[in-house]
């Protein structure tokens, strides 16, 4: 591993440290504000800085029909992405939202493989056969309350957002090569802003209330997350291939579930726990690396 794939690798882990604290974010926010508003807003915070900084955008080599590339990788994330997180987080815990995340690096793996031609192994299949039972049984497993009224469906569409989530990650790297990692953060801010702002006004015409705790909730998702976790992100995919990179994705569960418990109180069941181990360990079933055999040498 040379110095820039060490440094992606570290980027990888800031990234998903901040990813794994949206989750919890956006429970904060979500207790002041309508899901559309609160992505909204996160859109058009991170666009505003972006504005700020936009010299740094500037020196872009635009190859003819990358709007193309471009256009999918942000109707994917954050466009359909969000919609599917956002109501998700609706009906479930950050905490099981946080864990079904963990089948992502299967379906970047099997997308990448057909698109970017990226190899999969058979233990990227057996991974997927043993996490697929797993997020099954923590959806089952998710126990009603009155901050996740419908664990069954929230779970079902944060499988979604992952889907949509495995279709910019591998747009994002045939076009990572050609743009910074700051042009496409900003390009999705962007787009996002477009998508989700006029549907606010649309669908919530009515000014919503300040609150305070929400609002910083709504700031730290458009500068923290949007910013740094997407930039951090964007860049690491420059220096990885797509597989390698998704792979990191394997610890937003983890750090999720940890401040889920300390920040929220969220109970963990039992039958969670080991839904989760059983997922954990497909995904790590997933990234063993087959060994490769010696030649024999023949006896003289």
């Amino acid at each position: 591993m040379n110095r820039n794939e060490r440094f992606a690798s570290i980027c990888l882990i800031i990234a998903m440290f901040i990813w794994g604290s949206s989750f919890v974010a956006f429970k904060y926010a979500l207790a002041g504000y309508s899901p559309l508003v609160v992505i909204a807003a996160r859109m058009s915070v991170a666009s505003l800085i972006f504005l700020v900084f936009w010299k740094f955008l500037a020196g872009q080599q635009y190859r003819k029909g990358d709007w193309k590339y471009l256009l999918i990788m942000s109707l994917c994330e954050p466009c359909l992405y969000f919609v599917f997180e956002a109501w998700a987080l609706v009906n479930t815990t950050a905490s099981e939202a946080g864990v079904v995340t963990a089948t992502l690096p299967l379906l970047v793996a099997a997308l990448a493989a057909l698109v970017l031609k990226e190899t999969i192994s058979k233990n990227h299949y057996l991974g997927f056969a043993i996490t697929l039972p797993g997020v099954i049984w923590l959806t089952l497993a998710g126990e009603a309350s009155e901050s996740a009224p419908n664990p069954a469906l929230g779970n079902f569409l944060e499988f979604l957002a992952m889907v949509s989530a495995a279709g910019y990650t591998v747009a994002l790297k045939y076009v990572s090569q050609r743009y910074s990692a700051f042009f496409l953060t900003a390009i999705q801010s962007f787009i996002g802003a477009v998508f989700f702002v006029p549907l606010a006004f649309i669908f919530e015409p009515e000014m919503p209330q300040w609150h305070s705790e929400a609002a910083m909730a709504v700031v730290y998702l458009g500068v923290v997350v949007t910013m740094f976790a997407y930039g951090f992100y964007n860049f690491a995919i420059r220096h990885l291939s797509a597989t390698q990179t998704v792979m990191f994705t394997n610890l937003i569960p983890v750090f999720t579930l940890i401040l889920a418990f300390f920040i929220l109180q969220e109970r963990i069941t039992v039958q969670q726990w080991f839904a989760a181990g059983l997922i954990i360990v497909g995904v790590l079933i997933s990234q063993r690396k087959r060994a490769v055999r010696a030649p024999a040498v023949e006896a003289s």
